[in-house]
């Protein structure tokens, strides 16, 4: 049981690690201060429903419908394309008056835009659907559950630590400049992972 939640855990990390569009808004809105608790809350939620579905077995769902994993692909390229142009729009205008102050927009919008990085974002549904799905196949009974709650408290660790360790550089963040250039590098990642997914 400890093994495989431990396995669970480490394999739900080192999927979650890499810098995507979801972990960029997440660590912007730490940054800013804003809404924190709930933005991390409707991630790892989120991601919680998604991967007990992916243990539960969802490769059923996509042999059903093989067209599925494209359809979200193109949605979600539109919406990476689009955030990434407001990033940049952003950066051109730089009035950043309120993220350095500290203020946000409202908290509906920011988990509206939470929730499009995650449930607009196909690599997400590989991650949790596919991938965490495939190996808990590995695990029987128990182990399996184990195996899927590890992956499950991985992801709350990770949103949660990002989302409040930001906080750890805000004293970087404190001028326009800072955050035009956090706006250019996540415009750049929104529309490099928009590219990956059209290709």
């Amino acid at each position: 049981m400890l093994g495989a939640g431990l396995t669970g855990f480490a394999t739900g990390f080192s999927l979650i690690l890499a810098i995507g569009a979801q972990n960029a808004f997440v660590l912007r809105q730490g940054l800013a201060r804003a809404h924190v608790f709930w933005l991390c809350l409707l991630c790892a939620g989120s991601d919680a429903i998604l991967i007990v579905t992916g243990v539960a077995g969802f490769s059923a769902v996509v042999a059903l419908y093989p067209a599925l994993p494209q359809i979200m692909a193109w949605g979600g390229a539109a919406f990476l394309l689009a955030y990434g142009a407001l990033r940049f729009h952003a950066a051109w205008v730089g009035q950043y008056e309120m993220q350095i102050s500290g203020q946000s927009k409202g908290l509906w919008a920011t988990l509206a835009t939470g929730a499009a990085f995650t449930w607009l974002n196909p690599h997400v549904y590989l991650d949790t659907l596919g991938l965490i799905g495939a190996i808990s196949t590995e695990f029987a009974g128990s182990a399996r559950i184990a195996f899927g709650a590890g992956a499950v408290l991985s992801s709350f660790v990770f949103f949660f630590g990002l989302g409040y360790g930001a906080r750890l550089l805000a004293p970087i963040m404190r001028s326009a400049r800072a955050w035009r250039l956090l706006d250019v590098v996540i415009g750049l990642v929104m529309w490099a992972l928009a590219a990956k997914l059209l290709a």
